[in-house]
């Protein structure tokens, strides 16, 4: 299964890291009222995914996600728009 890593800006203009294995149905997750997607991200709908990584296992993903997590504004920024 592919997993993948992603970053999607948010309405307020911050910037979330997750990972999923389904990356549209995810977008669609965190947009809706469903209690699916992340609760920090429902008051800053809606959410667009900007940048993904693919990666062979849950492990690897979970690895870079929290390595993109430690990372400044700035660094996810370039980050994006490689």
């Amino acid at each position: 299964m592919i997993w993948f890593l992603y970053l999607a800006i948010c309405n307020d203009k911050s910037i979330y890291t997750g990972i999923k294995t389904n990356l549209k149905r995810r977008e669609n997750e965190h947009n809706s009222d469903n209690k699916l997607g992340a609760k920090s991200l429902r008051n800053k709908r809606p959410i667009k995914i900007v940048y993904n990584e693919e990666y062979n296992t849950l492990s690897q993903a979970r690895k870079r996600e929290i390595e993109i997590k430690k990372w400044d504004r700035e660094n996810k920024i370039k980050l994006i728009l490689q």
